[in-house]
């Protein structure tokens, strides 16, 4: 299988966007009835954060929690992209000791040379560029409280 990161929608084609919002949908419906699925049962993620965010961790943390996994937040300061240790030799640490990466940085250039050099997943949690989980996620409440018409043909 292919490696794949999530850095920009645009990467995706438009039945790949709606079946991620579809998966959203039955997450979420499973979990309002106390099912949800361990779709990530003993998986890892280490959550890059150049700078703080609650948002962004809190909803990657719970996700990974009521998904089966475990994140890991290694916070601004903690690491130190590029300063101590070098973009790819952290990309590539982290790729052989967490199953997925999200970072939230400051460049996107930084984001791409993480996806560049690690060889699990890599999420954009919000770069200077985009931030796409949050695009996927609007897109995904608007279409959830969107009126069904009911006389379309299409």
């Amino acid at each position: 299988m292919k490696l794949r990161h999530f850095i920009d929608t645009q990467d995706f084609s438009k039945q790949e966007l709606l079946d991620m919002i579809e998966l959203t949908r039955k997450i979420k419906a499973a979990d309002q009835q106390g099912c949800t699925p361990k779709l990530l049962q003993d998986a890892s993620l280490a959550m890059i954060f150049e700078e703080p965010s609650t948002r962004t961790r809190v909803s990657f943390e719970v996700a990974m929690h009521e998904l089966g996994g475990h994140a890991l937040y290694l916070k601004p300061g903690e690491i130190h992209l590029g300063v101590r240790e070098s973009l790819a030799d952290t990309a590539q640490v982290l790729s052989r000791m967490v199953d997925v990466i999200m970072a939230r940085t400051l460049k996107h250039e930084t984001m791409l040379g993480l996806a560049r050099y690690a060889t699990v997943p890599v999420i954009n949690g919000l770069s200077d560029y985009n931030h796409p989980t949050q695009v996927v996620c609007d897109v995904f409440t608007m279409l959830e409280h969107m009126p069904v018409d009911k006389t379309s043909t299409s």
